[in-house]
């Protein structure tokens, strides 16, 4: 029997009724109808069903009773048209069905450790799934997920050939070089008692690349950092690395715009709007607590500083007074939050710099605090007219200390140990506020310590002097007398040459 397929498992359509066709696939499902065997054959395309008639075939009926569910196997036959009622308009071969003539077991199957449809899959513990990975990957969403990756490939390669790039692969096995992470060292076998390093990323090749006239490069590039995991980073990742000759910010900012624009719409269909958006990072900061912030969710902190510059309040006029801010959120859909997860949640605010976090529930259009006698009717209006509170909706007032700084996104923090209540409208999680780019930009310009590399060898490594909210500090936008970013620094002297 050849193993040469005719069609794969989603190609069959009412026009090939009559056809002789040969499959080949993974047994999906089997379902015993009377002695009438009804197999789901599945590839990588889709699902084609096959029917095993024993009053036909007796012996071919026998040797289909063998079969198992992820068993693979080689199936010739005819193609008919289902029986009226049982057309299955959800498939795209769900108008037919192959009546079986020859039957090959390639490969016979146990019973999988855990089911291969997505719904049960999820529910099984990740170190099972990994253990079998090549059965996970049969489930139709990490198909899903392999076809993803493969098309937004061929999209980037598409879009920077056309932008006149050229895609060139640099070396993974390198010196070592003082970059921002740790490197993986790779021993080598014929220099004994010397190393590689891993690459971080391809830094001094493009730059290499760059002086020798390429002008323009890109390249789907493997990097290795040894670092603690994080949300967008782990110790073996891909990205886009592009380096261009004679070009501006503005060159940039257009060119990777127009990749994202052309990405989106080849592998998801979708047109998103060109240019994007710009927020001043001054204004992220004060606006959302981070230079990153996702618009979809809209959970904005508003400034109530001067509404509440002479409130009886004496805790919201005290921290005003004394040059902190009074920063609010309108937390949507919360006012069935506990006593207990309010104070963690305040607990989390103070740890990351407020002075405290009072909250205001809405209920039944009665405000519910233990701070809401002290308010005005003035400061109410204000409250209502900036937040925009509706029913149901939760109020954080978190009052910031001008030495801490930025308090007032503590709650963004808190999702890491309330996720499961800080649920948004879209299904993700409220995402962590962290302030990154001060962190980043600490550990780059932090001064180099030789022998601080990994297990006490290595090159130079930076050695983070205050953590983040240090150098947000001596950024020049710092106020420290109100605690928060000015949007309007004034101008600081030149420092004196060394």
């Amino acid at each position: 029997m050849t193993l040469k397929r005719t069609h794969h498992c989603a190609q069959l359509t009412k026009a090939d009724i009559g056809a002789a066709v040969r499959l080949s696939g993974w047994v999906d499902s089997i379902r015993d109808h009377g002695g009438i065997l009804f197999v789901d054959l599945r590839d990588r395309k889709g699902v084609t069903q096959v029917k095993f008639d024993p009053r036909a075939d007796a012996d071919l009926g026998a040797r289909a009773a063998h079969l198992r569910p992820e068993s693979v196997a080689s199936i010739a036959g005819r193609v008919v048209a289902r029986p009226a009622g049982t057309v299955n308009a959800g498939m795209p071969t769900g108008e037919v069905e192959v009546d079986a003539a020859e039957l090959e077991i390639l490969n016979a199957s146990e019973t999988p450790p855990f089911p291969l449809d997505d719904a049960g899959g999820d529910k099984v513990n990740e170190d099972l799934r990994l253990t079998y990975r090549y059965l996970d990957l049969r489930r139709p969403r990490m198909r899903h997920n392999l076809a993803v990756r493969h098309r937004a490939t061929k999209s980037i390669r598409d879009y920077f050939d056309a932008q006149d790039f050229i895609e060139v692969e640099t070396p993974i096995l390198f010196k070592s070089t003082p970059e921002g992470a740790r490197e993986y060292l790779v021993p080598s076998r014929i220099h004994a008692g010397e190393f590689y390093a891993l690459s971080q990323s391809p830094q001094q090749f493009k730059q290499i690349l760059m002086v020798a006239g390429v002008e323009r490069y890109f390249q789907i590039a493997r990097c290795f950092r040894d670092e603690d995991l994080r949300a967008d980073r782990q110790m073996e990742f891909t990205q886009v690395d592009v380096e261009a000759s004679f070009v501006d910010r503005e060159d940039i900012y257009a060119l990777f715009e127009g990749m994202l624009k052309k990405l989106w719409k080849d592998v998801l269909g979708t047109d998103i709007p060109t240019p994007f958006p710009r927020m001043p990072y001054v204004e992220a900061m004060n606006r959302f607590g981070v230079d990153k912030p996702d618009m979809r969710f809209g959970f904005e902190l508003m400034d109530f500083s001067e509404a509440f510059r002479a409130s009886s309040f004496k805790v919201f006029q005290s921290a005003v007074a004394s040059g902190g801010a009074v920063k609010a959120l309108n937390a949507k859909g919360l006012a069935d939050l506990t006593q207990g997860e309010l104070k963690a949640l305040e607990e989390v605010a103070k740890s990351v710099g407020a002075r405290g976090l009072a909250f205001i529930k809405v209920e039944a259009g009665e405000w519910k605090s233990p701070i809401v006698k002290f308010f005005s009717d003035a400061e109410k209006a204000a409250l209502t007219a900036s937040l925009g509170i509706a029913e149901g909706e939760g109020l954080r007032d978190p009052r910031q200390d001008k030495a801490r700084g930025r308090g007032a996104s503590a709650e963004a923090r808190q999702a890491r140990d309330q996720g499961r209540r800080l649920e948004v409208p879209l299904g993700r999680r409220f995402p962590p506020h962290e302030l990154r780019r001060a962190g980043e930009a600490l550990r780059r310009d932090a001064p180099p310590v030789h022998g601080a590399g990994a297990r006490g060898r290595g090159p130079p490594r930076f050695q983070p002097q205050g953590g983040p909210r240090a150098a947000l500090r001596r950024r020049p936008e710092w106020d420290g007398a109100r605690g928060r970013l000015d949007p309007d620094p004034p101008a600081r002297p030149p420092e004196k040459g060394v």
